[in-house]
């Protein structure tokens, strides 16, 4: 009983992910964001619409890594000799080529690992849009919390603007389709990700739930 009363107060405490200043939560009226006092860094919001707005945004990265994964992201022409590239059949080349252990590296670093994060954010503002149940919320947002550290699309984005770069004097590059979409996945996931905390996300578990003004 002491425990959960000591748990129970701590929910009412946050931390500043900056400077460590300890801060006593309240209650914030819609739009509105809480900062800290010594630093001014963003401790938290309150969302007017988070859960509707979650979900757009959400199905629109999901909408725009799928577009990313379907068409070619370049194609490279060599003294005549033209091929088109796309996601997965650099994974497929590498696998081909006996490079397993990089193959089975990019396969989950580019596919499965940001398809998993969109489809657990997805369940996760569906089931509380719908007000279902709410310890599988708790899970889920365990589990993503845990995964949202090695998210990479950034860092592949990046990589890939870097290789073209340095081909650039080799060959002629004609940017495809699905480099743009995959660089607008990456804008929405970063956004998702710097935008929407996982506690603000576990704060409006609790107001939809169990009525708490967290």
């Amino acid at each position: 009983m002491k425990s959960e009363k000591t748990v129970e107060n701590l929910d009412h405490l946050i931390i500043c992910k900056k400077c460590d200043t300890l801060h006593h939560k309240r209650h914030l009226p819609p739009s509105s964001v809480a900062k800290c006092r010594e630093c001014g860094a963003i401790l938290y919001r309150h969302h007017r619409n988070l859960i509707d707005w979650g979900l757009a945004m959400g199905l629109s990265a999901l909408i725009f890594f799928i577009l990313a994964n379907s068409f070619e992201i370049v194609t490279i022409d060599l003294r005549g000799i033209k091929q088109g590239i796309t996601l997965p059949s650099v994974i497929f080349s590498l696998f081909e080529n006996g490079y397993w252990l990089v193959g089975l590296f990019c396969l989950f670093v580019i596919l499965i690992f940001p398809f998993v994060l969109l489809i657990l954010y997805l369940w996760i503002m569906y089931l509380l849009k719908t007000r279902q149940d709410e310890p599988l919320v708790e899970k889920l947002l365990i589990y993503l919390a845990k995964m949202l550290p090695w998210n990479m699309s950034e860092i592949f984005l990046v990589s890939i603007f870097v290789a073209l770069v340095k081909l650039v004097g080799y060959a002629q590059i004609n940017l495809g389709t699905s480099l743009w979409a995959l660089a607008l996945f990456v804008g929405f996931d970063l956004y998702l990700s710097k935008s929407i905390s996982i506690d603000e996300i576990w704060r409006a578990k609790k107001r939809i739930f169990r009525g708490k003004d967290v």
